[in-house]
């Protein structure tokens, strides 16, 4: 495996990706803590470290703490995806979006631009709404998280988030456009990654101090093995449908005749769903914890993590997500059509409608599949840390989002590689793309 290694280093174009990445992902680190102006930050951290369970501790997961310190980049990349999520809906429902989802290259500059105008709008709703709460914020002794309130602050705090915002937005395109993988993805995984170190100095602490067993330390991570192993195995995991292609005779040329196949992912949605449970389950939950009234708080009890209540809501939101979204970015009758286009299809079904309804029928039945696998990732770590009494510092959504990119980056790495000549990860150059 080391020799493999090397093998990337002796490439120098990927080399020369690979640290042009790290320094993108260098200057995402530095903008996760620049302060903005006019905040309290040992108040923020205070109030922070009493609102762990909450909505605002899952986005500032997604933005590697910056949201905690109210930083640059404490709106984080999510605008950028919520904006990318409702341009891909919209496609749907628009036709003159389907025709520029459909034009190729061009189509999709297009759809891009944008995606940059609606991140910029939702960054600039997002900062006003977070300003406005810093301002209502108070730490557990009763200091003020912002001491001086007022427009000044709101102005000052909206221009230097959604400046932050743009900033990690075009450093993400520069890391996809120069870079190896996908920079979105990255910046998230980054976000992600940064808390190892604490966490593993944590761990440590309490192996000295007792609060954690030896035998608990290598159940967790044996736990972690399993589920990094089984996300792997499912995330690689898909159903090739065979397609056989007609021949045909243009002049003196045989065109077709050969037979390809369509993977069907059995995780088609991806982590998508995963996050959208997520904010839905925990937005009342947070809400509830900032109305001082006895209900609320029964109501946010009962949404707690490792409830049956949250636990339950939680998986049905999942799964309703896994279709739809599955449902959004794959059109079974898009496909059918373009096969009975070029001459294809699937022996023992009828090219048009009855190859549409058997594609959707065996998607449908693997996103089944891909819907449960999401639930249990998501909901295994909470029971964990509910039975085993300690904490487990990533969550199903931290754990899926790093092994996916870990996958993708593998997969780009080996690519070039295999343009090279190298033996990249795999022995005797059977370099095998994965997906």
């Amino acid at each position: 495996m080391l020799e493999e290694f090397q093998n990337v280093i002796k490439v120098p174009e990927l080399k020369k990706k690979l640290i042009f990445t790290l320094a993108i992902l260098a200057v995402y680190r530095v903008g996760a803590h620049v302060p903005t102006p006019g905040i309290n930050g040992q108040a923020l951290s205070a109030f922070f470290a009493q609102n762990t369970g909450t909505l605002l501790g899952f986005f500032d997961m997604f933005s590697g703490g910056a949201l905690g310190k109210a930083a640059l980049f404490a709106l984080g990349i999510m605008p950028y995806i919520d904006a990318a999520i409702i341009l891909e809906l919209l496609t749907v429902v628009f036709p003159y979006l389907q025709r520029l989802a459909k034009e190729g290259e061009a189509g999709r500059r297009k759809i891009t631009q944008y995606t940059r105008y609606g991140t910029i709008l939702i960054s600039v709703i997002q900062a006003m709404g977070i300003s406005f709460g810093l301002e209502a914020m108070r730490a557990p002794g009763g200091a003020l998280v912002v001491p001086e309130p007022g427009w000044s602050f709101r102005l000052m705090a909206v221009i230097t988030l959604t400046a932050g915002t743009t900033l990690l937005m075009w450093l993400g395109e520069k890391i996809t456009e120069g870079g190896i993988g996908n920079g979105i993805s990255l910046i998230i995984t980054a976000g992600i990654v940064v808390r190892l170190p604490s966490a593993i100095v944590n761990t440590y602490r309490m192996l000295r101090t007792g609060e954690m067993k030896p035998f608990v330390l290598i159940v967790l991570l044996a736990f972690m093995v399993l589920v990094v192993g089984a996300i792997i195995f499912v995330e690689l995991g898909e159903r090739r449908l065979v397609v056989q292609y007609a021949k045909r005779v243009v002049g003196r040329k045989v065109y077709g005749g050969q037979s390809t196949h369509i993977p069907l992912k059995v995780n088609t949605a991806g982590v998508i769903p995963v996050i959208f449970a997520s904010s839905i389950i925990m937005f009342p939950a947070t809400i509830a914890r900032f109305i001082n009234h006895p209900w609320m708080q029964v109501i946010a009890d009962w949404l707690t993590p490792g409830s049956i209540l949250n636990s339950v809501l939680y998986s049905i939101f999942i799964i309703f997500f896994c279709y739809f979204y599955t449902a959004i970015i794959f059109n079974p009758v898009d496909v059918a059509d373009n096969m009975k286009k070029y001459g294809g299809f699937i022996h023992g079904i009828r090219p048009g409608k009855k190859t549409a309804e058997h594609i959707d029928k065996i998607l449908t039945k693997i996103t089944f599949a891909g819907a449960i696998y999401l639930a249990l990732v998501s909901l295994l770590p909470t029971y964990l840390m509910k039975w085993m009494n300690v904490p487990f510092y990533f969550g199903g959504i931290a754990l899926l989002i790093v092994v996916q990119v870990a996958l993708d980056m593998v997969r780009q790495i080996e690519d070039h590689l295999l343009m090279r000549h190298y033996d990249g990860f795999m022995k005797k150059g059977q370099v095998k793309r994965r997906g």
